[in-house]
C-alpha cells in the first residue's frame, strides 16, 4: 500500500477536502467541506469559529475521515491550543490561501480594535498509517 506521505503530496494543492465527523451525542456521520493544508505528514484543519458544530464534534471525537482528491484518510484530530503549534497552522492556511489576505487583514484589524471577537481556532490531524 502507498505510503500516507506520497498520497498526501499528490492532494496538497487541492482547495478543499470533505471531513466526516461524528455528532457528539449521537455519533451519527456528518460531513462539511472546509480548507486545509498539508504539512509534510499532517494536515492543518482551520476555522474561523470554533463554536461551529463541527468543530464542538471533532473537539469531542477526534476519528475523522478526510476525502480530498479522490483520496480517503482516516486520523486522529487534536484541536491545537497551544499558540505556537496554533499560529504554525493557521500561517499553513493563510499560505496557501494567500488570495484571501486582504480579509483576513482586515478581520485582524477588527480583531485587535476589539471590534470582533476572535473565534479562530486549528487542528491539526495525524493520519493512520496506510
Amino acid at each position: 500500500m502507498e505510503a500516507n506521505a506520497t498520497r498526501l503530496k499528490r492532494i496538497a494543492a487541492k482547495q478543499t477536502l470533505s471531513l466526516t465527523h461524528y455528532g457528539r451525542k449521537s455519533g451519527k456521520p456528518y460531513q462539511v467541506t472546509i480548507w486545509f493544508a498539508v504539512d509534510g505528514e499532517k494536515i492543518y484543519l482551520s476555522t474561523a469559529n470554533v463554536e461551529r458544530q463541527w468543530v464542538q464534534n471533532v473537539r469531542k471525537t477526534s476519528d475523522v475521515r478526510l476525502s480530498i482528491g479522490g483520496e480517503t484518510f482516516d486520523g486522529q484530530a487534536r484541536f491545537l491550543t497551544d499558540p505556537a503549534e496554533r499560529n504554525h497552522a493557521m500561517a499553513m492556511v493563510r499560505r496557501k490561501y494567500w488570495m484571501y489576505a486582504p480579509l483576513i487583514a482586515v478581520w485582524q484589524l477588527l480583531r485587535r480594535a476589539r471590534l470582533v471577537r476572535d473565534t479562530t481556532g486549528a487542528f491539526e490531524v495525524t493520519l493512520v498509517k496506510a
